[in-house]
């Protein structure tokens, strides 16, 4: 089929999704695109900032699996963004299953600084479990709804059986650790609690090889080198498009026409929607006219979206080991095995499974909590 290059395309928000389409459009000779976006800048949910000395990212944080099959990892190299230790065959190589081998520090809710190694029992046990629980979206059957359930339910039985020989207050403490390792996953997920996680499509989520590294310099780093490479005055900003009016609704010269809330109307062959699927999840019978088709409607409805957020707290000095990369607050009153509070309001706290150490973590004073959906909503309220 021959490729029009003529044709007039409009991309609706400039996020990632929407500056690598018009990237890819350019690249191939299209010369008729247009970006609108409604705030005043690039890069959607890839924001970096600075805090004290250092840099942080208020979006977008790692490359998960930075490897040859990942784009973004490519880009970063290609600009040449990274640190040197991140392009090593050796961290290229390895797989860690979405879950880097960080070097943890852990304390107690009484202030007590555990020793990590005494709770590998329970971390082990745990990512046993959790390895499992990837393998029934292949199997047709599976014993629990839910990811929450199945953790629990396993860690339970092999519990009785491993640790009945140790003392009550250490086989708590090894609890409790499973209940903040429920909260990581939390965060990982973007789920109040794994209890949201469907156990049959747990493991249909694939991650690529790599060790997880981040950008030096600040993520936007990519955005700007992207930007960088298309013509200027491609993007309109300010500009929050109010309706995609599609199927020559319009009855008009293009099958397209995007509706501004200023009142501009642009004319296009083809449309492409970039914009978050919590947006559409909101928007989308205002958003298209006509209505999107029922299957596209359905999947919009169906998808699940949590909502994370970051706190970010700096100290005046590090009270973490040097070598330290991740901090696990475990809570002693948490040994039934939980990723809940009863009250979010007063509680929400007890969400946070602890901290990772903001690179470079040799030097660092800042450490990032990720918190996940119903506390997370709240934090943005509280802060």
């Amino acid at each position: 089929m021959a490729v029009n290059v003529n044709a007039k395309v409009v991309i609706v928000g400039c996020g990632i999704s929407g500056i690598s389409a018009a990237h890819r459009l350019v690249q191939a000779g299209f010369h008729n695109v247009r970006i609108v976006e409604a705030t005043p800048r690039s890069g959607g949910r890839v924001k970096t900032g600075r805090l004290g000395n250092n840099i942080i990212e208020i979006g977008a944080n790692w490359i998960h699996g930075p490897s040859e099959e990942n784009p973004v990892f490519c880009l970063a190299r290609q600009y040449g963004l990274l640190d040197p230790e991140a392009l090593t065959p050796e961290s290229q190589g390895m797989d860690v299953g979405g879950h880097p081998p960080w070097v943890p520090n852990a304390f107690s809710s009484s202030g007590r600084k555990l020793n990590a190694e005494d709770l590998n029992p329970a971390l082990e046990m745990f990512a046993d479990v959790l390895n499992e629980s990837s393998e029934f979206h292949s199997r047709g059957v599976e014993p629990w709804t839910n990811v929450g359930d199945f953790i629990r339910s396993e860690v339970q039985q092999r519990a009785a059986d491993k640790w009945k020989d140790i003392d009550a207050t250490t086989r708590s403490l090894q609890l409790c650790a499973i209940s903040t390792m429920l909260k990581v996953e939390c965060c990982i997920n973007g789920a109040h609690s794994m209890d949201e996680v469907g156990l049959g499509a747990y493991g249909l989520y694939k991650s690529l090889p790599g060790l997880d590294c981040t950008f030096p310099g600040g993520y936007e780093g990519l955005i700007k080198n992207l930007m960088s490479e298309l013509p200027g005055g491609l993007v309109t900003y300010n500009q929050p498009v109010r309706c995609v009016h599609w199927n020559n609704t319009e009855k008009s010269e293009t099958p397209v026409t995007v509706e501004c809330d200023n009142g501009e109307r642009i004319a296009a062959d083809h449309v492409i929607v970039t914009v978050p699927l919590g947006y559409l999840k909101k928007h989308h019978s205002t958003l298209f006219r006509p209505p999107l088709p029922l299957h596209k409607m359905h999947s919009i409805q169906r998808l699940g979206f949590g909502t994370n957020n970051k706190i970010f707290v700096e100290f005046d000095s590090p009270w973490w080991d040097t070598d330290c990369e991740s901090i696990y607050l475990l809570w002693e009153d948490e040994d039934a095995m939980v990723d809940q509070v009863p009250d979010i309001q007063t509680s929400w706290i007890k969400k946070l499974f602890g901290f990772t150490v903001v690179k470079p973590a040799e030097r660092s004073t800042t450490a990032l909590s990720p918190v996940a959906d119903a506390p997370a909503e709240l934090v943005y309220v509280l802060f």
